[in-house]
């Protein structure tokens, strides 16, 4: 399951839901995945009782963020159950609580290949989508940062984006969801795609780290949201200066004309801040980048919408 997006539906999101609760987790990550495991479903719950309708958890939250503990840590998320004890505690936990929950992402076994993923549950516990990161963390910075993610991962080649239907009602619960996996942030062409589909929200699970965090995390967070007039959510693990790799964390919410609406530090933490999707319309209104964009001069081409129309 790569997305749910249907095409002929892509600029007609379902109706807008009511003004809720977002809550991201910022979560201090061990060796223990157990431990993990247990400690992301303790900050699910209390951010539920916070009133979030939509939990977010960071990139890798169940595993040291490392090439040597991905193929470890890897689970098989099709096979679910006992061969994914974190999806089978993130579809429970949704079900449960009632809410939607963007799982941050964890190494995933599929045959021969690992993937760095994301899943989506909804509000019913069902899997709703599962985004492989599509760019990978390949990075090289003499003195500061090298880190090669393909060295035991595989990219995702689909781009992702998710309707959180409450049936019954007809109403999108949380709305329509763009997802992306940290890297994937800095390519702006996969966020003007989403915003194409009609998302209202992007969210990106993402580690930084302390070379690139001071000065690209927030900037890229705030222009993916300022060029798309759409809510931009991030979340990370926790610092842990001990680590093999140090995430810089400030998990953060943006609105769609930019601005910061809740952020963080680096220390454990869970951020409740409230998303309202009538703003967009009237950002969209009062700057009408959509209508101004020169179609005539350029123009980016949706893959995945060519193929499935032809």
């Amino acid at each position: 399951m790569a997305s749910s997006f249907m095409p002929e539906q892509a600029r007609a999101p379902p109706a807008l839901p009511l003004p809720f609760k977002i809550g991201l987790c910022q979560l201090s990550v061990t060796a223990d995945k157990e431990r993990n495991i247990a400690h992301a479903r303790k900050a699910i719950e209390e951010a539920a009782a916070k009133g979030a309708k939509l939990v977010m958890l960071p990139e890798i939250w169940n595993s040291p963020y490392s090439n040597d503990s991905f193929p470890v840590y890897a689970e098989d998320i099709d096979a679910g159950g006992e061969a994914s004890p974190s999806t089978a505690m993130l579809s429970e936990a949704a079900r449960l609580l009632k809410i939607t929950i963007v799982g941050g992402s964890i190494p995933e076994r599929s045959g021969d290949r690992l993937y760095n993923t994301c899943c989506v549950f909804d509000s019913d516990g069902k899997l709703k989508a599962k985004h492989r990161k599509i760019h990978l963390f390949d990075i090289d910075i003499p003195g500061k940062i090298t880190f090669i993610e393909s060295k035991t991962l595989t990219a995702g080649e689909t781009p992702t984006i998710v309707d959180t239907v409450n049936h019954g009602l007809g109403l999108a619960e949380v709305g329509r969801i763009g997802i992306g996996i940290c890297y994937d942030i800095r390519f702006q062409e996969l966020a003007i795609i989403y915003a194409a589909r009609g998302a209202h929200l992007i969210c990106y699970p993402g580690a930084f780290n302390m070379t690139t965090g001071p000065l690209h995390w927030e900037l890229l967070q705030r222009a993916r949201a300022a060029d798309n007039q759409l809510y931009v959510a991030t979340c990370s693990p926790a610092r842990d200066v001990a680590a093999g790799y140090v995430a810089w964390g400030h998990s953060t919410l943006v609105g769609p004309f930019g601005e910061v609406l809740a952020t963080t530090e680096h220390e454990e933490d869970i951020i409740i801040s409230e998303i309202d999707y009538s703003l967009l319309e009237v950002r969209r209104t009062n700057l009408p980048l959509t209508k101004q964009r020169r179609g005539d001069l350029y123009q980016l081409v949706d893959v995945q919408r060519l193929k499935s129309d032809s």
